[in-house]
């Protein structure tokens, strides 16, 4: 599961990203791969771990929504298989 969020460019500067990754790990728990920063710029990247996809799902989807809040759009979401 994936989500690519962004806030348009400003007079200030260049657009906002935040991006959301959900993977599986070896060890049968999951990642939330969070990234964010300036467009162009390498970004932040934090990690958290979850034992299950169910709590993985609740947390990414609380960024989400925590970040929507902040004006960022959804620009592109992959579903899970």
């Amino acid at each position: 599961m994936r989500i690519y969020m962004q806030i348009p460019p400003g007079d200030t500067g260049p657009p906002k990203f935040y991006h959301l990754h959900l993977q599986e790990d070896l060890i049968d728990g999951w990642t939330l791969i969070r990234e964010w920063g300036f467009q162009g710029s390498s970004g932040r990247v934090v990690r958290d771990q979850f034992l299950d996809r169910e709590s993985a799902e609740k947390a990414m989807l609380e960024k989400r929504d925590a970040q929507l809040k902040k004006g960022y759009q959804v620009v592109f979401m992959q579903a899970r298989p």
